[in-house]
């Protein structure tokens, strides 16, 4: 049995909600092989391009999922992923606070919390080489991707300064034919 796209939204959405340690840019992988890969509701590049639009738009990072539900069902799929993938990591985090007041002092708990640590880090990270992969951009694209990201780590420069120059570079380098 087939499912229908909004119920597909919810079920795909809510069970990457669960998955977001590390916030909504951590479950980017996740998206990308979902939309891309299981469901085939866009291409590698429409994905790239939705990202970049949901980080270049102020507010959350969690964007990503409103705007890949509106690619897919329009305003209803917006509205349907934007509600599932808020509800339940939202429930849960609400459950987990309250565990974590009344277990704080838990050894087993403190433990728990700090290897959730090395987790999130490395979803980030995985999001960030799949975002640059979907992008499609080429060697020339992800070597601008990786400048930016080791400029912006090892300096004190507004990562805005970083992001500036590299898409400046990158548009020069199309203008001249050589991308």
């Amino acid at each position: 049995m087939e499912r229908g796209v909004f119920t597909q939204l919810v079920i795909t959405f809510g069970t990457i909600s669960l998955m977001a340690i590390g916030g909504a840019n951590a479950v980017v992988p996740e998206f990308h092989r979902q939309m891309v890969d299981v469901l085939s509701w866009m291409d590698a590049p429409t994905f790239a391009r939705l990202f970049a639009i949901a980080q270049t738009a102020p507010g959350p990072n969690v964007m990503l999922a409103s705007i890949l539900g509106w690619h897919v069902a329009g305003t209803p799929g917006l509205l349907v992923a934007t509600a599932a993938i808020l509800t339940p990591s939202s429930v849960l985090a609400l459950a987990c606070s309250r565990g974590l007041q009344r277990y704080s002092g838990n050894h087993i708990v403190r433990i728990a919390t700090l290897a959730l640590v090395p987790i999130a880090l490395g979803l980030m990270l995985a999001s960030g080489i799949v975002a640059a992969f979907a992008a499609d951009a080429g060697l020339i694209g992800f070597a601008i991707t990786a400048g930016t990201a080791i400029v912006t780590y090892r300096s004190k420069v507004n990562p805005l300064v970083p992001m500036a120059v590299g898409t400046a570079a990158y548009v020069a380098l199309w203008f001249a034919g050589l991308v």
